[in-house]
């Protein structure tokens, strides 16, 4: 399967254009600044864009950031924008084509940053044996991944050397393909449907229970779309299930409970954050007004504490008394596309 998903990355698909599904979506809906930053990036490398969200979390500024399944470099080269000259990114994939493709414009994209040196490398490698590239245990802040773990035949695999390579506090997040049930073996083994981010997407509940085995206690789902074929033949083939673009970030820190268990604690955001302003966006459950008190349950008090985020926020109360279980914890399909449409805005709960 691996040949088969560089065969497709690298000579089939020649252009973001020849894709057969809207698996990958457009820069529709792209905020301003994201735009601005796009425009700085070679247009080969945007032509060889096969992604299927945005990878673009919060507050950069000098992070060491890891790009599994890197491709032609369109999100490195924009994160690079992101962390700036102090910062580093790196990113790897398995496809000589577009690393190729990557490469060729390094030294375009510094000129075009203005930096004295170029803050990315690019490394030819695959993402479930990330140990054979001599990285150094929790070396990154962030992880990010683009519609690629789908691809991976030991998706476990990846979610581990994840867990590895982050320092604790730190994050993975990434956009990635799902399906509301698990994918039969005879359209796994189908390479267009393979190849499209189809048949390799992991069963929600499946991704979950792995990311739960390989440490990552408590994913939280920022954001997620449905996926639509709009192909006939790949319809007929696959048209009984339900696929989801969803965005997940993933934080590294030990001893989360395994549910949203109440303390009694609350959380302040101060502001200061780029681009969060006004409004800081922790998941699709957790939108928190600059200046205005919002109750939180432990593990989500810990993301904001433990991390980078800490700063920002002040922090009410501690773990003296458990109130017991947040309400309106569930373990039905989360993606909130499935139920209805938009995340829902809470005001003073955690979940």
């Amino acid at each position: 399967m691996k040949d088969s998903v560089k065969e497709y990355y690298g000579k089939t698909l020649q252009h973001s254009n020849d894709l057969q599904t809207n698996a990958c979506c457009t820069d529709a809906g792209l905020s301003p600044e994201m735009r601005r930053l796009l425009g700085n990036i070679h247009e080969e490398v945007l032509s060889r864009y096969y992604g299927c969200g945005l990878v673009s979390p919060q507050l950069l500024e000098g992070a060491r950031i890891l790009d599994l399944g890197s491709g032609s470099g369109r999100d490195c080269y924009a994160l690079a924008q992101m962390v700036g000259e102090s910062g580093f990114v790196m990113g790897v994939d398995m496809t000589d084509e577009q690393l190729e493709v990557a490469n060729r414009h390094l030294e375009w994209h510094r000129e075009r940053f203005g930096y004295t040196s170029s803050n990315v490398e690019f490394r030819k490698g695959y993402i479930e044996r990330l140990d054979e590239l001599a990285l150094e245990d929790e070396s990154f802040d962030i992880i990010v991944s683009n519609c690629v773990i789908n691809l991976s035949p030991d998706k476990a695999a990846v979610l581990e050397q994840a867990q590895r390579l982050l320092k604790p506090g730190g994050e993975l997040y990434f956009s990635d393909v799902y399906a509301d049930r698990r994918v039969p073996n005879h359209l796994i083994s189908d390479p267009v449907l393979y190849g499209e981010c189809l048949s390799g997407a992991l069963y929600w509940n499946d991704f979950l229970n792995l990311a739960k085995a390989a440490g990552f206690t408590d994913p939280r789902l920022v954001e997620d779309r449905p996926i639509t074929i709009d192909n006939p033949e790949i319809e007929r083939k696959i048209g009984h299930i339900d696929f989801f673009s969803a965005t997940y970030r993933l934080f590294k820190l030990d001893g989360l409970e395994q549910a949203c268990e109440d303390y009694g604690q609350a959380v302040v955001y101060q502001g200061g954050i780029p681009g969060s302003e006004e409004v800081f966006i922790l998941d699709g459950h957790h939108r928190i007004e600059k200046g205005r008190m919002f109750l939180v349950c432990g593990n989500t008090y810990r993301m904001l504490h433990e991390t980078r985020f800490k700063d920002y926020f002040a922090f009410y109360g501690n773990w003296d008394t458990h109130y017991g279980i947040f309400d309106d914890c569930g373990d039905s399909i989360p993606f909130l596309s499935r139920k209805g449409g938009k995340a829902v805005e809470r005001d003073g709960s955690c979940c």
